[in-house]
């Protein structure tokens, strides 16, 4: 769960509005009217793809969903994924929480999104379909009269938006939070709620939760259309829809959803919910099942198979529930649209030793795993694995057999066969999407090779970003996976963080004078480590809290912590020990004066703080006026006592004077991150970066005079939901800015004739 920031029945709003984003991959390297390129920098991967979607008419026709990080579309020609919804701004973030991806069978040109991020507050808006019909690069949407759920419980079900194959004007949507089953037969343009459908998927992993986000019903995640009971241009008759209910959970229609009835005869115990349904084309119906929604969660489960025309259901588990020491339930399932025998499953949370895949050609009667036992603890492995293209998925792991890293992967909940190309299959994991080209080598008993599929697709969610003025030109703070020292920009690193590893880094800090020395603080592991060497290498110190925001003196010296919701802290010895700071309210933002070695700040419910003796004593500035709300602020290199204060939406504000007074900026309406880079002008003021509202527009903005003249540097298709976390300049490189998402990692700008050199 990554949060940057009531249902009703009947007819959907068909108010249609025109977004517009980039077109193919040339789109995020071409300049926008001011003159400005912008494009990732290379991490590839991150966060998790809960679904992958193949087109069934057209070959190398694919696009993946991510949880928070947008819609993508694979380009056969640079096998890299073309972000599609990058035009997504900050007032509408949760539309890059992508729930499901319906591709059209029949005109190939059409795609569609239901897309929304959260089902509970922490999302304001209600969902949308976005619809295409130009693959993703331009875009119409029709509002839905409720939120959808793209990070939410569950989001490795589906697919939730499916087009029927027969009649492409009509496709139905499976909701959450007990909205039950919609129906469109316009192109999604109007959508109504189908009356007739009897259930809403009313299963919620605690209900107890008070947030809303375990406790929301996870609702209807599946349909199966049986093409064969239509006709091109006339509606499929024979309709089948899983829902997230433990015991009675598939529904069929025999008249094209006008009525319903509970599949006969489907297994209700054990209770299980049906995660994925496939129908093959000989009338086979595969569902993988399991007694939790995911995707941190299931521990048992089974897959069966339902012939549609017999009406015989058998159990096919490859490792059923009945067997001993079982942990886990299935989730991805996939057949191979070129031989309908052939069915593939992966178990979901499977953590130890790894996750499991198995192959069957015989229609489930036998299965292949990709792994098995040998003599414990090793494991006879039946793949290779290169992850040369994201090298720091070892995640710094040294573990023991039978463990090995990198793993196979985690939460995989979808996995799909190239319905053109038996050989080519995708599957989606916690942190990246793998591939492999040799599928049915399997089958000879030959190992097949599974890679990194995943470049262009990047789905880091960014804590905090620095910019030493020596070293490495960016150091990144990011959720689930540490974050990178990045030598350069466009080559990904080997290696996270280590010693310590943490999960998220939430906090980076360089000394301004000596600025080899770095520190970090996060969590998920030891929280804090030091740097002598630019974040080549790292030591860790002892933890004085979890998370929350790190300051380094100018020197390098002392250091200033304040821990998530903890007592701001002092050291002067790299991190062994830490002394209470007095005077400083706890949990207060810190920072340092970038040009005093022992001047520390802070702020805290509208109070300015400093501190003269490297952090172990603070006293207010005495500064009035200031937003009592959530600020960020940051200290200028090379000024004394000049700070800049970010504080959402009550502005910009400035301070001369160490902190004791503060001018707010007449021109500046919002302002949700601040940072500086290489000034315009030799010995000019240093440039400034800006995410925030000038001239009511939200944007990334530049200032070369101090703020008194804004510059947008972004456009309306490159935009990036959530970028408010953090900003910076690049003290080295003019007019270059990297900027901070909640899903779509680290962006960076820069001019199209970018120079090294001020004017």
């Amino acid at each position: 769960m990554r949060n940057p920031l009531s249902a009703t029945a009947g007819l959907a709003c068909a108010l249609i509005v025109v977004l517009v984003s980039g077109i193919g991959v040339a789109a995020a390297d071409e300049g926008n009217d001011a003159g400005y390129r912008w494009r990732n920098v290379e991490i590839v991967g991150g966060g998790y793809v809960p679904g992958v979607i193949f087109n069934e008419s057209e070959p190398g026709l694919v696009y993946a969903r991510t949880d928070i990080g947008g819609a993508y579309r694979l380009d056969t020609r640079s096998n890299r994924w073309i972000p599609l919804l990058d035009w997504v701004g900050t007032d509408e973030w949760g539309l890059t929480g992508v729930d499901s991806i319906a591709t059209d069978p029949v005109d190939p040109d059409r795609v569609y999104v239901l897309a929304g991020t959260y089902t509970n507050s922490w999302d304001p808006n209600n969902g949308a379909i976005l619809r295409s019909k130009t693959r993703g690069r331009t875009w119409e949407r029709t509002p839905l009269p409720f939120k959808s759920g793209g990070n939410m419980p569950g989001r490795n079900q589906g697919e939730r938006l499916v087009i029927d194959p027969n009649d492409h004007r009509i496709l139905f949507l499976g909701t959450h939070s007990g909205n039950g089953l919609w129906k469109s037969t316009d192109y999604a343009q109007s959508w109504k709620r189908v009356t007739t459908f009897p259930a809403v998927g009313s299963y919620a992993p605690d209900p107890s939760d008070s947030s809303g986000y375990s406790s929301d019903p996870i609702g209807v995640v599946w349909t199966a259309f049986d093409k064969r009971t239509g006709r091109p241009g006339h509606a499929t008759q024979t309709i089948y829809v899983g829902v997230a209910d433990l015991g009675t959970s598939i529904y069929r229609s025999r008249d094209g959803g006008a009525s319903w009835e509970a599949l006969p005869g489907q297994p209700t115990s054990p209770a299980f919910m049906p995660h994925h349904g496939v129908l093959a084309s000989n009338g086979i119906l595969y569902i993988t099942y399991n007694n939790n929604a995911g995707p941190y969660d299931g521990t048992l489960g089974d897959v069966w198979k339902y012939d549609t025309a017999s009406g015989v259901w058998t159990k096919i588990s490859p490792d059923p529930t009945s067997s001993t020491n079982r942990w886990f339930g299935y989730g991805g399932l996939t057949v191979d649209a070129q031989n309908p025998n052939v069915v593939m499953v992966s178990a979901l949370n499977q953590w130890w030793p790894d996750a499991q895949i198995w192959r069957s050609t015989d229609a489930g009667a036998t299965w292949k795993p990709i792994w098995e036992w040998g003599q414990y603890p090793t494991r006879v492995l039946h793949y290779t694995q290169d992850i040369s293209g994201a090298p720091w998925l070892t995640f710094n792991a040294s573990p023991s057999l039978p463990e090995v890293t990198p793993k196979l992967g985690w939460m995989i909940g979808d996995l799909k066969i190239d319905p053109f190309n038996s050989n080519h299959l995708l599957y989606g994991t916690g942190a990246t999407l793998y591939g492999t080209d040799d599928l049915t080598n399997w089958d000879a008993g030959t190992p097949i090779t599974i890679t990194v599929r995943a470049q262009g697709l990047e789905e880091t969610s960014v804590q905090d970003l620095i910019s030493p003025p020596q070293g490495a030109p960016l150091l990144s703070a990011l959720a689930d996976i540490a974050g990178f020292r990045h030598d350069d920009l466009k080559i990904v690193p080997n290696k996270m963080y280590d010693n310590p590893v943490t999960g998220t880094t939430a906090s980076l800090d360089f000394a301004e004078l000596a600025p080899q020395r770095i520190v970090r603080v996060g969590s998920g592991g030891s929280n804090i480590g030091f740097s002598a060497d630019g974040g080549a290498t790292w030591s860790p110190g002892t933890s004085a809290g979890n998370g929350g925001v790190v300051a380094l003196s100018a020197d390098g010296t002392s250091a200033v912590w304040s821990p998530a919701n903890a007592t701001v802290s002092y050291s002067i010895d790299n991190g062994q020990t830490w002394t209470a700071s007095g005077g400083v309210p706890a949990g207060a933002r810190v920072g340092s004066d970038r040009v005093i070695p022992g001047r520390f700040y802070a702020y805290a419910s509208g109070g300015f703080y400093v501190s003269a003796d490297r952090g172990a004593t603070f006293t207010t500035t005495g500064a009035a006026g200031l937003p009592s709300s959530a600020a960020k602020f940051k200290a200028v290199a090379g000024h004394p006592g000049e700070i800049w204060l970010s504080a959402g939406t009550d502005g910009l504000w400035r301070s001369r004077d160490a902190g004791v007074t503060f001018a707010k900026l007449a021109n500046v309406q919002e302002a949700n991150a601040i940072g500086f880079g290489m000034p315009k002008r030799k010995d000019g003021y240093p440039a400034l970066y800006t995410s925030a509202k000038i001239g009511g527009i939200r944007g990334i903005f530049r200032s070369d005079d101090a703020g008194q003249r804004w510059i947008r540097i972004n456009d309306d298709r490159h935009q990036y939901a959530y970028t408010g976390a953090a900003i910076t300049g690049d003290p080295r490189v003019y007019g270059r800015a990297y900027v901070s998402t909640n899903g779509r990692g680290v962006i960076y700008g820069e001019p199209t004739d970018v120079k090294d050199r001020q004017e």
